[in-house]
């Protein structure tokens, strides 16, 4: 199956995808996969979709050949684990303003040696695989991505840094939060908010990440 760490290795090709908040019904990666969807934002933060439903939905795409990036539902850093435990292989942190978040994001979302992941395998996210513990903890943490959603105005002062921490895939940017963060909604569309977000896809472009 395509996955989101897929497109990544293939930087330059733009990929065109789709939030998901209302519709979670079976035969919903079809009908997204025939629109042209590459991938799809699974919002936990805004459409109410809750875990349980997360695990059905997933299976959903999956059967579809349609990768998602799950958008985490706050900055509770236990969601993290129980989010990739429901079977998701890519997820985003809303609101991230530093680089210790993300540090500490990234730590949850990846097994030891290199993170601090609750470990539970022979279950939803792996297939139910009988391959060697050590396998699985390797291959788990290489399909895993992170994606850092900017939306503030202290996540745009630290966009370069956070960029640069490696573990990061890719930058999302937040743009009507980012914009009401960093003025009033009478300058939607003013210059400010403009360049915030040329510098956040230059801060990705640097690294080859995606934006």
């Amino acid at each position: 199956m395509t996955s989101i760490r897929d497109m990544i290795g293939r930087p330059g090709q733009m990929k065109l995808g789709t939030f998901l908040v209302e519709f979670a019904t079976p035969g919903i990666g079809y009908i997204l996969k025939q629109a042209g969807c590459d991938f799809v934002l699974l919002d936990l933060e805004h459409s109410g979709i809750t875990l349980d439903q997360l695990k059905s939905v997933l299976r959903y795409l999956e059967a579809a050949d349609l990768p998602a990036i799950v958008g985490l539902p706050s900055k509770d850093q236990y969601q993290v684990s129980l989010t990739l435990d429901m079977g998701a292989r890519a997820i985003m942190s809303p609101m991230v303003e530093t680089v210790e978040e993300v540090q500490q994001y990234l730590a949850r979302a990846r097994y030891a040696p290199i993170g601090q992941r609750a470990v539970a395998f022979r279950i939803s996210h792996d297939k139910y695989k009988t391959q060697p513990i050590p396998e699985l903890l390797r291959d788990t943490n290489a399909e895993i991505a992170y994606f850092a959603k900017i939306e503030t105005a202290r996540g745009a002062e630290n966009v370069d840094a956070i960029a640069d921490v490696a573990g990061v895939d890719g930058l999302w940017i937040g743009h009507v939060d980012l914009t009401t963060s960093l003025e009033s909604l009478s300058y939607f569309l003013s210059q400010p908010s403009n360049s915030t977000v040329t510098q956040a896809r230059r801060a990705a472009s640097r690294g080859r990440r995606a934006a």
